[in-house]
């Protein structure tokens, strides 16, 4: 009708390019336009104060176990599994295994391993620190977050390296190219299914205290957990325990060795290694959206999302909003002034082990940064498209020997 105003057009931000940068100028400007932007998966929350709403609106579910049909992915092994795994459950079997998991995973539980954290960190930082240079993936994260992982889980930990390796490519599943790295996904499936049903075995012959032994006993005591829930979920622990520990950890780093002034004062202020974890993961978390669904119709501000809907939370660009965040520069020293970020997710599905992450971080970058002074990138690295989940897969650097 003549006269009548158009409404605005909506950004639109196609998630699924390798070529598109989350944290990105052209992410900060449709913030700026929107609250939200149009994507090939649903659509994209851009705002702090309406993403941590949704992320706690009972009216949403997780919807991670759509991803694989998302991406073309509607038979298969992989399939199987991810409509099993703890992202993907709700209700009454969501609740279930979570209570069976989170003792393992409480404040109290972690901080007694902390100083296992930190002799397995000093013990790899040995082995580079003389030399002046490391590629900080291969040297250190990926043993650290595999060695921890082998800690929680009571396997051994000189079998990291065969955990690593499996993890690393099911890893792949939170990737966009998902699709074009399906036969590495089921290999990497089919082999640490296969192994974590060895430990089962092993630990029925001869029981032990860690975690396996502990979920063993409830499955087999009172069937509150099932043989394959058992297996699924220790699957789905192994590679999602290591693989975002190891790409957050070579994301933090990146994230400092652009600040050397905050490089430097963690090293000499370990006491900030917790602050310098909460600090990172505002401004470069590896989950760099987080999935909700909607269960019923609902009108958001404006917009409406028929049941069934799916929405991305992105978390660098709610992190980094201005309207929540005034000075939203990274600064480790204003970490505690900032809201709570959105790098675990929240709600109900709140990252599960984010008292590990949160522990073996603030153990492992202050000690990077005592045994690195003058640190910086040795070239550009090797890394994964910074959309979904991202990080580092080699990560050079040159420093100053101790």
């Amino acid at each position: 009708m003549s006269g009548v105003p158009s409404p605005p057009a909506v950004p639109y931000l196609d998630l699924a390019s390798p070529a598109l940068d989350v944290a990105s100028a052209e992410v900060h400007a449709a913030r700026d336009d929107s609250w939200y932007a149009e994507t090939p998966y649903g659509h994209a929350v851009l705002r702090y104060a309406e993403a941590s709403a949704l992320l706690t609106d009972r009216r949403f579910r997780q919807g991670n176990a759509r991803w694989p049909e998302q991406n073309g992915i509607h038979d298969g092994p992989f399939l199987a599994w991810w409509q099993e795994v703890l992202l993907s459950l709700e209700g009454a079997d969501h609740s279930r295994l979570r209570r069976l998991l989170t003792p393992a995973f409480r404040r109290r539980s972690i901080q007694a391993l902390q100083p296992d954290f930190t002799r397995i960190a000093e013990e790899l930082v040995e082995g580079f620190a003389h030399r002046g240079e490391v590629e900080l993936i291969e040297e250190f994260a990926e043993p650290y977050s595999s060695r921890i992982l082998c800690l929680l889980l009571g396997l051994p930990d000189d079998e990291w390296h065969v955990v690593a390796r499996w993890a690393d490519d099911l890893g792949k599943s939170f990737g966009i190219r998902v699709k074009e790295d399906l036969p590495r996904i089921e290999a990497a499936l089919e082999g640490l299914t296969g192994y974590v049903r060895t430990v089962i075995d092993d630990r029925l012959a001869e029981p032990r205290d860690d975690l396996v032994t502990t979920l063993l006993q409830a499955q087999e005591g009172d069937g509150r957990l099932t043989r394959d829930e058992l297996v699924v979920a220790l699957v789905f622990l192994a590679f999602a325990g290591m693989e975002t520990t190891r790409n957050q950890i070579g994301l933090a780093v990146q994230t400092l060795l652009h600040h050397p002034d905050q490089w430097a004062l963690l090293a000499a202020r370990p006491d900030l290694g917790p602050a310098a974890v909460e600090e990172v993961m505002r401004v470069n978390p590896t989950v760099t959206w987080v999935t909700r669904e909607a269960i019923e119709d609902v009108d958001l501000h404006g917009l409406h999302l028929p049941a069934g809907s799916i929405v991305q939370v992105l978390s660098h660009a709610a992190g980094t909003d201005p309207t929540a965040v005034p000075s939203p520069a990274f600064d480790v020293e204003r970490a505690a002034e900032r809201p709570p970020h959105l790098g675990f997710g929240g709600g109900w599905h709140h990252c599960l082990g984010h008292f590990v992450a949160r522990t073996d971080m603030a153990v492992a970058l202050p000690l990077l940064a005592r045994r690195m002074p003058a640190a910086a990138p040795d070239g550009p690295g090797e890394w994964l498209p910074v959309s979904g989940n991202t990080g580092a897969l080699r990560f050079p650097i040159r420093f100053t020997p101790t």
